[in-house]
């Protein structure tokens, strides 16, 4: 009994083996749709058309980015979570839809955890914490000092109600122990306006957004998002380090695909993106839009989105979000 039970394993293992080769065999058997769930021109738009072309080259297959948007990201996550699970749909997805919008959005058509299968991640983009001039602050711990001295005073504005700026203002809030209000704005681009013009405080925006009005002295900056300095702008230190330990939110993307698709397909995927985010073509594009590049195994992903999704559940629920 003992060995036919042995050779009922090896042969179920061998079988599995050869069913695992079988589809890497055939993948990819027709075109890649590589999904962005925002507008063109945004960041998740500009990553997915720099990695396409040397995904494409190594694939053999064609890779079609498609946009498509709504609702935060999230329409264009629920396709790629409702699509034939074998790695021909591909998202270039961020921290709001993967992460945030499980706790944000009720009756929300996917649960990223089950319906999405992490493949590798790509990077964060740090946010900056940027103040208009008349704020008598020029370091995180005079920003502080001066918040909790002057409460209900300062505004912070931000794209919008659940965006990477709103949750980064009110991380900050809470763990700094102030009271800031939030303002929300249609895009970062009219928030940053608003800030210029003195209509609000500050901002936690993205880089490219801010830089250009730091460099011309309209708005001051005080510290990146993110766990460790940019190397675009090494001399700006992380809030972390300038007076509020422990703070971390960078926004962060990351390619998935639909959960079950099998896993030998899911590791070549892994694979060729690690691959192509080592070209050095491919780097210096997106090192230039701010992007810290930072690959994972699927399993390392899939353990940081099951974190990520409890960390701002919890800032959803202390902070009382709610979706517009």
């Amino acid at each position: 009994m003992k060995m036919v039970r042995g050779l009922l394993n090896v042969v179920s293992c061998c079988l599995v083996g050869f069913v695992g080769t079988s589809f890497a065999q055939g993948y990819p058997n027709r075109p890649i749709e590589f999904v962005v769930a925002y507008p063109p021109g945004g960041a998740n738009d500009i990553f997915a058309r720099v990695m396409a072309p040397p995904l494409q080259e190594s694939l053999g297959k064609p890779v079609i980015v498609k946009n498509v948007t709504g609702a935060g990201g999230t329409i264009g996550t629920a396709a790629v979570a409702r699509a034939a699970p074998d790695g021909h749909s591909l998202l270039l997805g961020s921290s709001g839809s993967i992460v945030v919008a499980p706790s944000l959005i009720p009756n929300l058509p996917y649960n990223p955890l089950k319906d999405l299968a992490p493949v590798t991640m790509v990077g964060i983009v740090p946010n900056i914490l940027a103040v208009h001039p008349s704020v008598p602050a020029n370091t995180t711990r005079e920003l502080i000092a001066y918040a909790k001295a002057n409460p209900g005073k300062l505004a912070f504005g931000s794209s919008g109600i659940g965006g990477s700026g709103h949750l980064a203002g009110e991380l900050f809030n809470m763990m700094a122990g102030i009271k800031m209000t939030h303002i929300p704005h249609r895009g970062s681009g009219p928030s940053v306006i608003a800030l210029v013009s003195g209509q609000i405080s500050l901002t936690f925006e993205n880089m490219l957004t801010l830089l250009p009005h730091i460099k011309a002295g309209k708005l001051r900056g005080l510290a990146v998002t993110t766990e460790h300095r940019s190397p675009v702008i090494p001399d700006v230190p992380t809030i972390a380090e300038s007076g509020l330990p422990g703070y971390s939110a960078g926004p962060w993307f990351a390619i998935v695909t639909t959960g079950g698709t099998p896993p030998d397909v899911v590791n070549l995927l892994n694979r060729e993106f690690v691959k192509l985010l080592k070209r050095p073509d491919v780097t210096k594009q997106l090192a230039t839009g701010g992007a810290e590049l930072a690959t994972s195994t699927p399993a390392e992903l899939a353990e940081y989105m099951r974190a990520e999704v409890t960390r701002w559940a919890d800032v959803v629920r202390d902070a009382n979000i709610k979706a517009e």
